[in-house]
């Protein structure tokens, strides 16, 4: 028997161990289900803070998160809020693994609701620390005496009033807040008639909608006129980054 068949074997030989051995040692990409997608872009914060109670700012936040989970990457974004008693509606699964990945961060207790991982009794810092680069957040503010603090972690403030909120209380806040965090955008919710004295006193005016308000609450994003005044919302905060 030739010598030359005997090596050709074994080249072949050496080669197919030197190709299993750089398949061995090729790092396999994570596929795991609760793996976050990896992203180096740190997501916006935005807080929403309500002039008076009742006014919809809760409707707001969640409408605003709504349309960012929509453009980000992830397809999710967290928000904090009160715990209101009622059962939560079911949640996407980008926002339930999400909630799966900033519940070990001891960032609060959170669960999905649409496309919103909803966080209750987080410290506000420390959850824009955990989410800054896993989702967009929005710090639903009902509580005036934190504004400030939480204005200072923010982005973006957005004041929302309703009809009957007294405009000026927008203009004084906006004045205070400024000084710790970037330049607040007055909110007309349930804009409609009646709203004389808001002209010229408020940026951006969203239309009563009793629809878009229930699919904001749910998770989802708003439809009609209500999910346009809410996107040219978001896209002004783009703008402003």
């Amino acid at each position: 028997m030739s010598a030359r068949p005997a090596l050709e074997g074994r080249g072949l030989v050496a080669s197919a161990l030197a190709a299993a051995a750089g398949w061995l040692l090729e790092p396999a990409e994570p596929t795991g289900p609760d793996r976050p997608q990896a992203s180096v872009d740190a997501r916006p914060v935005i807080a929403v803070v309500g002039l008076a109670a009742r006014c919809g700012a809760t409707t707001v936040a969640r409408a605003v998160a709504a349309q960012l989970a929509a453009r980000d990457p992830g397809g999710a974004s967290v928000v904090t809020w009160l715990g209101p008693a009622g059962a939560v509606p079911l949640g996407l699964p980008a926002a339930g693994r999400l909630a799966r990945t900033l519940s070990p961060l001891a960032v609060g207790s959170a669960r999905a609701c649409g496309r919103l991982c909803l966080v209750e009794g987080a410290d506000p810092a420390a959850l824009a620390g955990a989410a800054r680069y896993l989702a967009p957040l929005v710090l639903d503010v009902e509580d005036r005496s934190v504004a400030s603090a939480t204005a200072a972690l923010a982005d973006h403030v957005l004041l929302v009033g309703s009809p009957g909120t007294e405009p000026a209380l927008a203009a004084l806040l906006a004045e205070s807040l400024g000084r710790v965090g970037p330049e607040p955008v007055a909110v007309l919710n349930r804009a409609g008639r009646d709203c004389e004295r808001w002209a010229g006193r408020c940026a951006a005016e969203i239309p009563d909608s009793r629809i878009g308000a229930r699919l904001a609450l749910a998770g989802r994003e708003p439809r009609g006129g209500l999910g346009e005044a809410i996107g040219g919302l978001v896209e002004r905060c783009g703008e402003a980054r």
